[in-house]
C-alpha cells in the first residue's frame, strides 16, 4: 500500500509517498508560492534523484498536477500511474472541538474544517483548497482522510483548556485552548516509550517539540493533560517569530502608544517577535548561534530566555502529572541543537536529571542523551508527522 501525505498551507504544499509495507519515504517534495509569481516545485526521490523547476500554479489543484506529474514522471518519477496511491492524508491544523479523531473525508467534514477557518485563519483555509484541488486532481476514487493536529490534545480536561474570561466567550466562539503539533507529540511519545521498552499507559513523559514553531506537552498514560500553544498557535514558549505568552496588557499598551490596529498588532507578536525580535538578526536560530559566538549580547539573550522559558514549562507539567519518567526534545532545534538540550537539562540538575554531555554533543537522531546515573532518561527522537498522518490515514482506509 502507497501512501501520499499532503501538508498545504494557504500557498505551500508539502508531500511524502510512503510505501506502509516497509513503512519508508519513496519521494518527497513541496510546491511553493502557489498563487503568487515564481511558483516552483521540488521533488526528491528515496534513492536520490532530485529537481527543481519553476511551474505556474495558480491554484492548489495546479499544484497538485505538478505533484501528480512528478511522481508519474519517466526520469523522476516512482510510480507509473495514479491508481498505485491507495489513499491520500491531509494534515490539518485546527480540529477544533468538532473532531477529535482521523476522518474519512465527505463533504461533511470539508464543511466542519471550513468552520473552523477563524481560529486558524491561514492553515485550515489552506487545507480546504488543498482537499478541493486534490479532488479535482485525483477524482473520487482514491480515498482522502484528514488528521488533526489538534486531536491528540482534546484529552485535555477542562482545567487546563480553559480561559479565565467571561464564560460565554466560550459558549459563543469556543474560546479555549486547543494546542498543535499533536501529530508530532503523539508519535514521539510513542517512540519514547518503546525506546525506554515500556507501554506508554504507564508513564509520564514531556514532550519538546522546538523548532521555528514550538510546544511542549504533558503525556500521563498516553493522554495530553496540558500543552504551551493556545487557542493558536501563538502561545507558550518564544519562537522563531512568535512572541509567546506574554502579559495581556503588553497588547494593549503597545497597541495604544503606536495606534496599531489589532490585526498590525497580530502581525507585530506572530511574524516580528521571538528570536527575530529579540536577537534583531534572524528568526533561524543558526544566524543567531552564530552572532552569539561573535559576541552579539542580543543573541545570548534570546537563547538564555528561550532556555529558561522551556525548562519552566517542563517544571510546570513535572508538578502536574505528580511526576515524569521522562523528556524528549524533536524538531528542528529539539533534534540539532545541543547547546539548546543542555541549557534546558542544566536547569533541571536539582532533580538529578543530568545528560552526558558528549553523547549530547553528536546526537542529531533517535537516541537516550541522558547520563547513566540520571534521575529519568532524556532523549531526542527525530519527528515523523508524515508516517504518523499515514499509519492515521490506512488504519481508516482498511476499514472501508
Amino acid at each position: 500500500m502507497k501512501i501520499l501525505v499532503i501538508n498545504a498551507g494557504s500557498s505551500s504544499l508539502k508531500y511524502q509517498l510512503i510505501d506502509m509495507d516497509t513503512e519508508q519515504m519513496i519521494a518527497k517534495g513541496n510546491c511553493e508560492r502557489i498563487g503568487q509569481e515564481g511558483s516552483f516545485i521540488g521533488h526528491k526521490t528515496a534513492d536520490g534523484r532530485s529537481f527543481t523547476k519553476e511551474i505556474p500554479m495558480p491554484d492548489h489543484a495546479k499544484a497538485f498536477i505538478a505533484v501528480s506529474d512528478a511522481l508519474l514522471s519517466e526520469e523522476y518519477g516512482v510510480i507509473k500511474n495514479l491508481d498505485e496511491v491507495a489513499a491520500i492524508g491531509h494534515r490539518i491544523v485546527q480540529g477544533g472541538a468538532l473532531f477529535s479523531d482521523p476522518e474519512l473525508v465527505t463533504e461533511e467534514v470539508i464543511k466542519g474544517i471550513e468552520s473552523l477557518i477563524p481560529l486558524a485563519p491561514l492553515h485550515n483555509a489552506g487545507h480546504v483548497q488543498a482537499i478541493r484541488g486534490c479532488q479535482q486532481v485525483f477524482g473520487d476514487k482514491i480515498p482522502m482522510v484528514v488528521v488533526f493536529d489538534t486531536a491528540f490534545h482534546s484529552t485535555m480536561p477542562e482545567k487546563a483548556y480553559m480561559y479565565a474570561v467571561p464564560y460565554e466567550y466560550y459558549e459563543k466562539y469556543a474560546v479555549r485552548r486547543y494546542g498543535a503539533h499533536g501529530t508530532s507529540h503523539r508519535f514521539v511519545s510513542g517512540a519514547m516509550a518503546d525506546l525506554m521498552g515500556k507501554d506508554i499507559k504507564d508513564l509520564k513523559l514531556i514532550t519538546c517539540h522546538i523548532g521555528n514553531g514550538s510546544s511542549i506537552t504533558a503525556v500521563q498514560n498516553g493522554k495530553v493533560i496540558d500543552t504551551s500553544m493556545g487557542l493558536t498557535p501563538l502561545d507558550g514558549i518564544l519562537m522563531g517569530t512568535r512572541s509567546g505568552c506574554l502579559d495581556p496588557s503588553v497588547v494593549t499598551f503597545i497597541a495604544e502608544k503606536e495606534g496599531f490596529t489589532p490585526q498590525e498588532m497580530n502581525t507585530l507578536l506572530n511574524k516580528k517577535s521571538g528570536l527575530l525580535g529579540i536577537s534583531g538578526i534572524s528568526s533561524d536560530d543558526r544566524d543567531v548561534t552564530k552572532a552569539e559566538e561573535e559576541g552579539n549580547h542580543r543573541a545570548a539573550l534570546v537563547h538564555q530566555m528561550l532556555y529558561y522559558q522551556i525548562a519552566k514549562y517542563i517544571g510546570q507539567y513535572w508538578v502536574a502529572m505528580g511526576g515524569c519518567d521522562g523528556i524528549v526534545f524533536t524538531a528542528g532545534l529539539g533534534e540539532n541543537q545541543p547547546a539548546l538540550r543542555e541549557g534546558v537539562i542544566d536547569y533541571l540538575a536539582f532533580a538529578g536529571v543530568k545528560l552526558n554531555k558528549e553523547v549530547n554533543a553528536k546526537t542529531r537522531d533517535t537516541a537516550f542523551i541522558s547520563a547513566e546515573d540520571s534521575s529519568i532518561p532524556v532523549a531526542v527522537i527525530a519527528t515523523n508527522e508524515e508516517l504518523a498522518i499515514a499509519r492515521d490515514t490506512k488504519s481508516i482506509v482498511e476499514k472501508l
